[in-house]
């Protein structure tokens, strides 16, 4: 019986990389208007290089990159790039279809929902205001309330400390298997592998449920819960 649904927020409720990939584009045209003497294209190719060195969150990139290019920060380019990041993310960033519809579901059910983030406190509170989802969670736990991300077992188990549940009754939902599936199964939790949200081409999920729309929860809640 399912009595708590965790989500992972990025790719999994929202399409967090298109949004970013938009931000970071209106970024270096921000930063190239401003006076920054390199390409759009080598840019954003050196800027999404480097995320995959420092993390998808780093919160310092733009100044790491003008750094790393020119051995200097200038800080007319360097304000001029964050403020075209954020006034583009803020517009792209958009709830996958049926997410409101599937969380109203689900919490008519009576059944707790949590969060599960690996992004900072601050960026995950900031996400869920900006959709007015910040009342939906009874619980979210970000990489700040354990030092570690996922697959380590730390943040489930936090979670599982501040609930009751056995967490055979728990359903961990996320868009990357590695960390998500790996690290819920690991306490023991019931998995759902959500693949519309998949970046890694994964073929073999070992979830125990895998979905193409975040709708078909409710099915998956229905047939456990009878």
């Amino acid at each position: 019986m399912i009595q708590a649904i965790v989500f992972d927020l990025d790719n999994t409720l929202w399409d967090f990389m298109k949004a970013k990939r938009v931000a970071v584009e209106a970024a270096v045209e921000a930063m190239i208007d401003a006076g920054m003497d390199l390409s759009k294209e080598q840019m954003i190719n050196r800027i999404f290089n480097m995320y995959s060195v420092e993390g998808i969150e780093d919160q310092q990139i733009f100044d790491k990159i003008l750094l790393q290019e020119f051995g200097k920060i200038d800080y007319k380019i360097l304000a001029a790039g964050i403020i075209g990041y954020r006034r583009a993310k803020e517009g792209a960033l958009t709830l996958y279809p049926h997410v409101m519809s599937t969380l109203i579901g689900i919490a008519k059910r009576g059944i707790k929902m949590a969060v599960i983030s690996d992004a900072p406190r601050l960026a995950v509170w900031m996400r869920l205001c900006s959709f007015n989802l910040h009342p939906v969670f009874d619980q979210v736990i970000t990489f700040d309330d354990t030092g570690e991300r996922k697959p380590s077992p730390k943040p489930f188990r936090k979670l599982l400390e501040l609930w009751s549940f056995d967490p055979q009754h728990v359903v961990m939902v996320g868009d990357w298997a590695e960390r998500d599936v790996v690290g819920a199964k690991q306490v023991g939790m019931k998995t759902v592998f959500a693949r519309y949200g998949n970046l890694f081409e994964t073929k073999e999920s070992g979830a125990d449920y895998e979905i193409n729309d975040i709708k078909e929860i409710i099915n998956i809640i229905e047939k456990e819960n009878g």
